[in-house]
Parts: C-alpha cells; structure tokens; sequence
C-alpha cells in the first residue's frame, strides 16, 4: 500500500511527531489515519515511560488567576530551558494551571498523599462498606474501588483533565512527553480561593 506524502504531513500536524515516525504508522495501520494517530499515542505513552527516570530541573512557574477569585502557581519541569520555551510546553504549563484552579486537587499525586488521610479516609470507607451488608470477599475490591475514586478527587495527576475528561492529567502529561522528547514532572502547586 502506497502512503501519500499529504497522509504524512496530515499525521505530523495532529500528533507533532516527526516523518518516519508517521510514515511507520501510517503503514502500519494500512493507512487508516485514525488507527495510526492511536499508535502514534501508545508510541508516545511508551516513550513517556523511558523518559520519567531522566532529571527535569528547567521549566517554568506559571500563574493562573480566575475571576480575581482564585490563584493558582504551579512548577513544571523539563529537562532544558529549549523545550520550556516552546509554545507546546507552554500551553501544557497553562493548561495545568487552569485545571488545578477548577478541580481544587490537593496533591500532586498518589505517593504525595499525606500518609494520616489516607488512613482516615482507608479508614471511613471499611466503615462504610462494612455497615453495607455487601459480601466479606467483595470488600477489599470495593474499598480499593473507593480508594481509587478518592484518589481521583485529591490528587492532581488522578484527576480527568477538565479540556478532555476522556484523559487524566498524567494522561496529557505522557502525551507531551512523547511529543516534546523530554522528560517532564509537575513538582508542586499552591492555590489560593478568595475567602478561604
């Protein structure tokens, strides 16, 4: 099957990666642009995972405010000044500010939970599902289902992105890893509500 160089271009524009990459996925999805895109996703997600164990000390510190009502700082970290100028990162760095400002995580993710909540919260939901009545061999899955749930309202990475509620933000996060080649790590926010 021949694979037009427009398919190519069209490819590299909706993913950002480059031609033989595209090219590669393109044949092997036998052309089917929308099948290639998902591999070019998982190709990306894959990359992602090689990349975490390398050190991200560049990047920026973005603001955010809402209405004059909320405001959020967050630090975001690459591995050179070159990528954290890019629109990309940029947008990704925004787009993180904005999302903290609307879902009001408190962590950044499941290892930064503070151990003592986790315990009280572990805690409330065996209460809770053992004053149920369901089955004693169905309890652990169901406060680990819970736990989970908990997970996705405290901790940042955890959390449907606001944008795209199909992906989490440590969905997103490996998706500009794959794109921009670096690793990158959301290392800490502070968010501030009127009145609170």
């Amino acid at each position: 099957m021949s694979i037009s160089i427009e398919d190519i271009k069209k490819l590299r524009e909706a993913t950002g990666a480059g031609m033989m990459d595209a090219k590669a996925a393109l044949t092997e999805a036998k052309g089917d642009f929308d099948k290639a895109v998902e591999i070019m996703r998982l190709k990306g997600i894959a990359k992602a995972s090689k990349k975490a164990d390398r050190i991200a000390s560049a990047g920026v510190i973005k603001s955010y405010v809402h209405s004059d009502k909320i405001g959020v700082l967050v630090e975001i970290n690459c591995e050179t000044d070159f990528v954290a100028r890019t629109d990309d990162f940029k947008e990704f760095a925004s787009d993180i500010a904005m999302h903290i400002a609307a879902s009001n995580p408190s962590y950044v993710d499941v290892d930064g939970v503070d151990k003592k909540e986790l315990a009280k919260e572990t805690d409330i939901i065996k209460k809770e599902v053992a004053s149920s009545g369901k089955p004693a061999e169905f309890a652990d899955k169901i406060i680990e289902g819970k736990l989970q749930k908990w997970y996705q309202e405290v901790c940042l990475y955890n959390q449907p992105f606001v944008k795209n509620p199909d992906k989490t933000i440590e969905d997103i996060t490996k998706e500009i890893i794959g794109k921009l080649g670096e690793n990158i790590v959301i290392r800490k926010f502070s968010r501030l509500e009127l009145g609170e």
